[in-house]
């Protein structure tokens, strides 16, 4: 007779090792796009920004595997090139709002009181506004580009960090270790800094994680409609947007290599948040 015990043990083995490969498959994504980041100028094929009115929406072949956009120019190569603005923009937003955003949300409930109301307020300001619609306003304000949307995405996006930082310091500041520390004569704002923070970090840092892909589809949201990245410089958002008008004469190949690439990189980014959630959660 199975024990009751190992039965539920054989059930959820074949479900865990499916996560699990999903969670190595996404990582292996995420360093693959990386690398492709980093490595584009001896990976890239062609120059992405050389026109070639000869290969005009060419097909995919062995000279081009992904073909050609309208003005003759290297899917591929400007998908290589493009992951550099991609990825980076989202990198400089979840690092700028979660370092920001977990020092004010550490100050808010560590310190509590008018300070925590006062920042309170503040918060449900910005929460007031999408960020998108923040990013939008800054570039009208300061100009297109990648440098006002990650400003003001990250301005967005700090709120959400803080909030959570709040919590998390607010749960801890009420434990026993606090208090020993406390007794032993420690000021507060080393017991905060360098005890308090470092326990809340992980749960943050999973966030964070899942924080990368939002900004990501927003960011490309930005260049596709002409407000983030600018031509020629290549960029999967501003990609989509250009190639809008082969898609109407049957030429999906410019518009959809990039549309897959933003899509692949969201679903890897948002498996492995969730899987830092969930380690996470079940650590605590």
């Amino acid at each position: 007779m199975v024990s009751p015990t190992l039965s539920v043990r054989v059930l959820r083995t074949p479900r865990a090792a499916r996560g699990d490969l999903a969670v190595t498959v996404s990582l292996i994504v995420l360093a693959a796009f990386a690398l492709a980041a980093v490595f584009a100028p001896f990976l890239a094929p062609y120059d992405p920004e050389a026109v070639d009115f000869g290969a005009v929406h060419a097909g995919a072949s062995t000279a081009h595997w992904l073909g050609t956009d309208a003005l003759g120019r290297d899917t591929l190569s400007r998908i290589l090139y493009g992951a550099r603005t991609a990825l980076l923009g989202p990198l400089l937003v979840v690092v700028l709002s979660t370092v920001l955003g977990a020092l004010l949300g550490l100050l808010a409930g560590w310190r509590g009181g008018w300070l925590d109301a006062v920042l309170a307020r503040l918060f449900d300001v910005i929460f007031a506004f999408p960020s998108l619609l923040i990013a939008i306003m800054a570039v009208a304000l300061f100009g297109k580009g990648l440098t006002a949307p990650v400003v003001a995405m990250s301005i967005a996006y700090i709120p959400f960090v803080a909030r959570l930082t709040r919590t998390l310091v607010i749960a801890e500041r009420h434990r026993p270790y606090v208090a020993a520390y406390r007794v032993q004569g420690f000021a507060g704002a080393w017991i905060a800094l360098r005890r308090v923070l470092p326990n809340v970090t992980p749960v943050v840092g999973a966030q964070s994680t899942l924080n990368f892909g939002y900004v990501l589809a927003e960011l490309a949201a930005l260049s596709f409609l002409g407000l983030g990245v600018q031509p020629p410089t290549p960029d999967w958002g501003a990609m989509i947007n250009e190639a809008q008008s082969g898609v109407a004469g049957g030429y999906f190949l410019p518009a959809l290599a990039p549309a897959v690439a933003v899509v692949i990189v969201v679903v890897a980014v948002n498996i492995v948040g969730e899987e830092l959630s969930r380690r996470v959660g079940g650590a605590s």
